[in-house]
């Protein structure tokens, strides 16, 4: 083994001696090192589904997500998927039967917009005067991530998963132009983030337009302190990701013989450039909304959504042809200039135009509530005159986020074959009276509201009976 790997060494050697030096050897070339942004996530899930039976859920109006209702029908989760959605369905060997006469069956309810860990409970004055959710040393701080901030034993997650949700995605906050990756978690009461990760969920970067990073940075005399200002960063950004990823490539094609410096910042944009991270952006208005696709179109990358996007309504035939989502509350408005031009029928009109509509939380206490979110915002269409069914509304906080989020073949629906994501409501899952009863992830029983011991606490709610006392 010695004189053969002496050999390979003398060859290298005269390879070089008679190699042009804008030509790199044979042996150099395949030994090279790949480009930083197309590596695996360094910190991969360790999720794992919880202890689950096969459940056979009888007699229920099941919503699909999908667009259809089921009158009087059954929902059969078997090895952690949905195996069958229909009537008069068999009872499988072994499985639980919940007998869901005059209750009504949803797909798990997703969060695409949370800051829960990143921003957790309890809120103290340390906190709220320099939360974990935003790093603002650089108006680009593509580089960070949202999950190395964020608290697993938050108790907004638990309070979530009593309101239906079994899917998030934590973004950092929106004082930059590039805020960093955002991470997808299934809301399981964990220790550790990692054991929380949806696994092999797409990241998402998170960027903003407006007055946040306008304020947070022209405030204080640096740049950018205008919206012009926001873009032309926005556009620098994206310019020197494109000469690094040319950089990268042209070294992987043997045409250097260093590889480029690295640069986490540039990392995440490049990858956004190959289409491997979905940008997620913090936009209000319309003529933003409007630059940004073109800006997107300039540097060719996708916008996955325009996360609170008050004045989308004015530009549904915009977002309909550039596949991007809307993700809007119900009736948020007027808390600061950019969102003064909002309407309450706004997710109506956009999903009236075809486009994707999401609703979403950006607030723990709305987080528990999203399903009255889209109640809110079809009866606002429904008073504008616009038919909307609840197996139509049902989509806004389950099947469209998941489009968005690149998860549609996992989660967002009913379907035959996904993971079986599932929500027992008590009533009508629209009705401000109704309460999530059971809640399966992967066909786990996570939460239920008659069983204490299925309801999950956060150490902080625990309490410290120990503190001050002597051993």
């Amino acid at each position: 083994m010695r004189r053969s790997l002496g050999l390979l060494a003398l060859a290298a050697l005269a390879a070089c001696a008679t190699t042009p030096s804008a030509s790199p050897p044979a042996a150099q070339r395949t030994a090279r090192i790949p480009a930083p942004f197309t590596l695996a996530d360094p910190y991969p899930s360790t999720y794992r589904p919880l202890p689950r039976v096969d459940t056979l859920i009888t007699h229920a109006t099941v919503l699909d997500g999908a667009g259809r209702r089921w009158d009087d029908a059954d929902v059969l989760l078997r090895d952690g998927k949905v195996a069958a959605l229909g009537r008069g369905l068999a009872v499988p060997a072994g499985a639980a039967v919940i007998q869901a006469k005059g209750r009504w069956v949803t797909p798990g309810i997703i969060d695409i917009h949370s800051h829960d860990g990143d921003f957790p409970m309890p809120y103290t004055s340390q906190q709220l005067g320099h939360p974990d959710v935003s790093e603002t040393a650089e108006p680009n701080e593509a580089g960070v991530l949202a999950e190395q901030s964020m608290l697993a034993q938050d108790p907004d997650f638990s309070r979530a998963l009593a309101g239906g949700v079994t899917t998030l995605q934590i973004l950092p906050g929106s004082d930059d132009l590039f805020g960093g990756r955002t991470v997808v978690v299934k809301d399981v009461p964990a220790v550790t983030i990692q054991a929380m990760k949806f696994p092999g969920a797409p990241q998402g970067l998170k960027m903003a337009c407006g007055e946040n990073p306008e304020h947070q940075f022209g405030d204080k005399g640096r740049f950018p302190s205008s919206r012009m200002g926001n873009f032309a960063g926005y556009r620098e950004g994206w310019i020197k990701a494109r000469e690094y990823r040319r950089k990268w490539e042209a070294y992987e094609r043997g045409e250097s013989r260093d590889p480029p410096d690295r640069d986490l910042k540039l990392d995440t944009l490049a990858a956004v450039l190959g289409g491997d991270i979905l940008v997620h952006m913090h936009c209000y208005r319309s003529e933003e909304m409007a630059y940004v696709i073109d800006m997107s179109r300039e540097f060719g990358y996708r916008v996955a959504a325009f996360h609170h996007a008050v004045e989308a309504y004015k530009i549904p035939d915009l977002l309909v042809k550039a596949g991007v989502c809307a993700v809007v509350w119900s009736d948020w408005w007027g808390y600061k200039l950019e969102a003064y031009d909002a309407i309450r029928e706004n997710a109506a009109f956009v999903d009236a135009a075809g486009g994707c509509v999401t609703m979403h939380s950006d607030s723990g206490v709305i987080g528990q509530r999203l399903t009255i979110e889209a109640a809110k915002a079809m009866a606002a269409g429904r008073r504008a005159g616009l038919s909307i069914a609840p197996e139509h509304a049902i989509a806004w906080v389950t099947l469209n986020p998941a489009r968005a989020m690149g998860l549609d073949r996992q989660v967002g629906s009913l379907e035959v074959g996904k993971n079986a994501d599932a929500v027992i409501w008590s009533g009508d899952p629209f009705s401000i009276y109704s309460k999530a009863d059971q809640v399966f992830i992967d066909g786990a029983l996570v939460f239920d509201r008659s069983d204490p011991t299925r309801r999950p606490l956060s150490d902080f709610e625990l309490g410290q009976p120990s503190v001050g006392r002597r051993p």
